[in-house]
């Protein structure tokens, strides 16, 4: 048994040395980031979320992972159980937190009781005609031009020494199960897509994703749901022509089956534009997968690892 089942990632926590660049970087990306009055520049998406993305002053790096915990009483009991401070969260929405350092020394932000804002609307979603059916008749399909509309955090990936001991210490305290291990070799597994147990309600593939690599402990990327295919596609041209660094994409993976497009920030911290994931619940169980798996696609850009292979 788990200290507590948390419901989602809530956050990712950054330093850069110039706000003002990551606030255009974050604006052309979809998101929608204010400076608060101490100085740290919170982005929200289109939901309800109050903030996804943080950035504070200073060198460049990754700071913190934020989850959500159900309830104050589960935090408490986190806290109680890890005899950690149960604190106010100085943030917008409010709330409170919980602050741990997993095995490998990154700060992990467990919060609850944040107040919601108003979710944001978005484009409509427009009708498509295909092979199969034509549900749009007598009217021309016209995007608009524009960033990319971000409606919430996904997932994180990070990048752990050993991953048999990190993914005890997540799972012991945070309820995760297992969507996909990855293996090296029959029985060498390095990594594996985590999911949150949520019982019967369906949710995303994996919420965190643990790698074993020599680069390690180091943030890999953190990946943000956005409205749909089209949207996905608007904002790759976004920021192709607003000169952005791509990492990746826009293809779709293999495991987790998301369409997925990754670009850098100016300090080379990747994102992840996706959407049209899979849901899994509690009962779906566990597999296992290899490391081709992991970087494969079912159709879009060979991963830059497997680059010299065929498609």
């Amino acid at each position: 048994m788990s200290t507590i089942k948390i419901e989602d990632i809530a956050h990712v926590r950054f330093r850069a040395p110039d706000l003002g660049e990551m606030r255009t970087f974050l604006e052309e990306f979809g998101l929608k980031p204010e400076l608060s009055d101490e100085g740290i520049l919170y982005a929200r998406g289109s939901g309800p979320a109050p903030f996804l993305h943080a950035t504070s002053q200073g060198e460049p790096g990754f700071v913190a992972i934020g989850f959500r915990a159900a309830s104050l009483d589960d935090l408490r009991r986190l806290a109680e159980a890890e005899s950690a401070d149960l604190e106010a969260l100085d943030a917008p929405g409010g709330g409170y937190v919980v602050r741990l350092t997993d095995p490998d020394g990154y700060v992990v932000e467990v919060v609850a009781g944040q107040e919601p804002l108003q979710p944001l609307a978005l484009p409509p979603g427009e009708k498509h005609n295909d092979a199969r059916s034509k549900a749009r008749e007598r009217a021309p399909l016209r995007l608009a031009e524009g960033p990319a509309n971000v409606v919430r955090l996904g997932h994180a990936v990070l990048e752990v020494t050993d991953f048999r001991t990190s993914e005890a210490w997540y799972k012991a305290r945070f309820g995760f199960i297992t969507s996909d291990e990855i293996e090296m070799a029959p029985g060498m597994a390095i990594g594996a897509f985590l999911r949150c147990d949520r019982g019967n309600m369906p949710t995303d593939h994996h919420t965190l994703f643990l790698l074993q690599a020599p680069s390690a402990p180091r943030f890999n990327h953190a990946a943000f749901e956005v409205a749909d295919f089209d949207d996905l596609m608007c904002g790759h041209t976004h920021l192709k022509r607003a000169r952005r660094t791509p990492a990746w994409g826009v293809g779709r993976h293999v495991l987790g089956s998301q369409v997925f497009d990754y670009w850098k920030d100016p300090w080379g911290h990747e994102l992840e534009h996706w959407t049209d994931g899979d849901l899994f619940t509690a009962e779906d169980g566990s597999n296992t997968a290899t490391f081709h798996d992991l970087l494969n696609v079912q159709w879009g850009p060979l991963h830059p690892m497997m680059a010299g292979e065929d498609a």
